[in-house]
């Protein structure tokens, strides 16, 4: 909890004038005690109440006095709220171990698909972009609403030799950059601040490996990080061995790898480095999810959107204080009343 006006709280230095106040009346009140001689005349005069029904009305005041003057110094909380214009940027592994066949038909074509159901679904409610990684990164389509481009670039990827997990993270940052004039580019200079809040911007790398070229990722987590830019890892793929088989027209030409439908010998899939991956999510505040097939990496690409197109936001709560410390005052004055009442005796 933060507070706006943080000089209000030197009210509560009243709190304690004030129980002062009320000793030093008890004090006095002892002190001026007239001695009497019927005792029995007294208690017919004296309405018959325990200790804590003299004193409780009391401490309810003081600690609504407690509740207001913090409610004077506009108390916020930090709230979660879902964020307009959202910025997405798909980093997808286009290294050639995705032609892997241990997810059939093959991890590149489940993948295409379920990004390109992860566009569709999208579509309208944020501004998506496309970068694609092996050895080097480069972004494919910058931010658009444009679905059918999406779509179009998506279909279009081929694979590549190597994996540039830490370039793709900072090339997703200057491709958000570009749109988006709360985030810096990756070449300048930002000091992270902690109690900063999220973009409105998030970064979803899916990969089916480790990084083997470039920057790190934990390097570019912190550039990330430092611009509040969450970052959502995906590890696709599972730990079996299997052939690695692509179609021609998924793989760059002069690359290796197989083309034509038939493919080398059957081998180890690329390891995920799992650890890595986790880092990164959680350096930036985003999460790691591990997919070993079509349907999780489908339910994968759903959960994402009610995470990442939150942000935090401070909310006053003042009026929550004023409330409840008008309504202990309420309380505090009617049990008074009501134990003060005159009791008729029969």
């Amino acid at each position: 909890m933060s507070f706006a006006w943080p000089l209000a709280l030197l009210v509560l230095l009243v709190v304690p004038a004030v129980l002062l106040a009320w000793w030093l009346l008890a004090h006095r009140r002892r002190q001026a005690a007239v001695r009497v001689t019927s005792i029995a005349l007294v208690r017919s005069a004296v309405p018959a109440r325990g200790r804590w029904t003299r004193r409780l009305p009391a401490a309810l005041l003081v600690l609504a006095l407690v509740v207001l003057s913090v409610g004077a110094a506009r108390p916020q909380v930090q709230v979660p709220v879902a964020a307009d214009g959202t910025t997405v940027i798909l980093a997808f592994d286009v290294s050639s171990s995705m032609c892997s066949t241990d997810i059939d038909p093959n991890r590149l074509t489940v993948a295409k698909e379920a990004a390109t159901e992860f566009v569709q679904q999208q579509a309208g409610t944020a501004r998506i972009g496309l970068v694609a990684f092996s050895g080097t990164a480069g972004l494919v389509v910058p931010p658009t609403d444009d679905t059918d481009a999406l779509v179009e670039a998506i279909d279009a990827l081929t694979t590549s030799r190597g994996t540039a997990i830490g370039q793709a993270i900072l090339a997703s940052i200057d491709a958000i950059a570009e749109v988006d004039s709360s985030v810096a580019a990756t070449g300048v200079e930002v000091e992270a601040d902690e109690d900063a809040d999220y973009a409105a911007a998030a970064i979803v790398v899916l990969t089916d490996g480790a990084n083997s070229q470039g920057v790190e990722p934990a390097t570019a987590a912190e550039q990330a990080a430092a611009r509040g830019v969450r970052v959502y890892t995906i590890g696709f793929g599972t730990d079996e061995a299997a052939a690695s088989v692509c179609d021609a027209s998924e793989v760059t030409s002069g690359s290796a790898g197989a083309a034509g439908g038939s493919g080398g010998g059957a081998g180890p899939s690329q390891t995920i480095d799992e650890a890595t991956l986790t880092a990164v999510a959680d350096a930036t505040g985003g999460e790691y999810y591990r997919a070993e097939n079509a349907d999780q990496l489908g339910s994968a690409l759903s959960d994402l959107p009610s995470t990442m197109s939150v942000v935090y936001e401070d909310q006053d709560v003042a009026a929550w204080f004023a409330a409840a410390g008008a309504l202990l005052v309420l309380v505090a004055v009617g049990l008074s009343l009501w134990w003060s009442r005159p009791r008729v005796r029969g």
